[in-house]
């Protein structure tokens, strides 16, 4: 086996934790093609990515520019001549394109673990991690641990977690230091799931419990639609925070790699600061953090999904959305305990 393509199309966070695939493909055959299908949207991760040889880019969404059409995709990948094909998305979308390919093999989860239970039909072998289901509350693993369990179809057995990430110079990482006078926390209010949200008031309150407590001062993350979103985190802090400037995904790596913490929900910039090393308090309710939370053992995260009605939903449906019975006093405790277990990031 000597070219291999990878079929992530996004989201952010879903990438990043497909990142270790392409690192133990990398390890396991040094001299492979390793190439990646990817939506334009989010291909700006996998620039930063040494592992990987080529990044196909498709333009599948009416929000992102650039990138090839379907029809366009699927010319350029049949001219790979791929000897294997891997689908980590599970949609009925990405396990036919990964058949497109025209890859010998094209390996993708059970039906179980797909997103979409046909996607099954377009795979040469399907592999069955073994503890129910996605979704099941029997299946406790990471979704990187699940993703890696895949590659069992090629013989690879011990793949270790690695995120080769490149280290980047972003002026906005270092305007934005500047202006917190050294070193800084980074909040992150927003998310795509409006049930991810925890309130800005409080976020506010964090900032101020961290200049108090660690001589901290907190940067505000936004993405597209957040900008207003973060500038009333900073507003109610008092002082306390500052709003960051519009980032790319390097200037967002460059940023997580200089804070001392981030705060934050299960959204794609969490996963990104996880992976290359930041500490993190995770805010999390409609989603499980043994699947989706940081990586690294000494992390945080206040977690409200053992009573969470509304898993794996957009938006809530009950009265009350579960994060709002996560308090401040409960995060800023969380916080302390992950600072006392690296007291060198302040």
């Amino acid at each position: 086996m000597t070219r291999f393509l990878i079929v992530r199309l996004g989201a952010l966070g879903d990438v990043v934790h497909a990142i270790p695939v392409a690192a133990a493909l990398r390890r396991a055959f040094p001299s492979a093609r390793i190439d990646w299908l990817v939506s334009a949207k989010h291909r700006e991760i996998l620039d930063l990515v040494p592992v990987i040889d080529r990044r196909l880019v498709i333009n599948d969404r009416s929000d992102a520019s650039g990138g090839a059409s379907l029809v366009g995709a699927v010319d350029q990948l049949r001219r790979a001549g791929y000897d294997v094909a891997i689908d980590l998305q599970g949609l009925i979308k990405s396990a036919l394109l990964a058949r497109s390919s025209g890859a010998a093999r094209v390996v993708g989860f059970a039906s179980s673990y797909a997103r979409e239970r046909f996607a099954r039909l377009f795979y040469t072998e399907a592999f069955d991690p073994g503890r129910g289901g996605i979704y099941d509350p029997r299946e406790t693993r990471h979704v990187v641990d699940i993703n890696l369990a895949l590659l069992q179809t090629l013989g690879i057995t011990s793949a270790s977690v690695e995120f080769p990430i490149e280290i980047v110079d972003s002026p906005a990482a270092r305007n934005a230091a500047q202006q917190a006078r050294g070193r800084y926390a980074l909040l992150n209010p927003g998310a795509g799931w409006p049930n991810k949200r925890w309130p800005p008031a409080r976020f506010a309150a964090i900032a101020s419990i961290l200049r108090e407590r660690y001589a901290l001062t907190s940067v505000v993350l936004w993405g597209p639609g957040e900008q207003a979103l973060a500038g009333e985190v900073a507003a109610a802090a008092d002082g306390a925070a500052i709003v960051s400037p519009p980032t790319t995904i390097a200037d967002l790596v460059a940023l997580a790699r200089g804070a001392a913490l981030m705060i934050s929900g299960d959204t794609g910039p969490t996963h990104v600061a996880a992976a290359v090393g930041t500490p993190i308090i995770g805010i999390y309710g409609p989603t499980r953090p043994s699947r989706n939370g940081p990586l690294s053992p000494r992390d945080v995260t206040v977690s409200r999904d053992g009573s969470c009605q509304c898993h794996h939903l957009r938006l809530c449906t009950r009265d009350r959305m579960c994060l709002l019975d996560i308090d401040v006093g409960e995060v800023a405790a969380a916080i302390d305990r992950r600072l006392a277990a690296e007291p060198t990031r302040v």
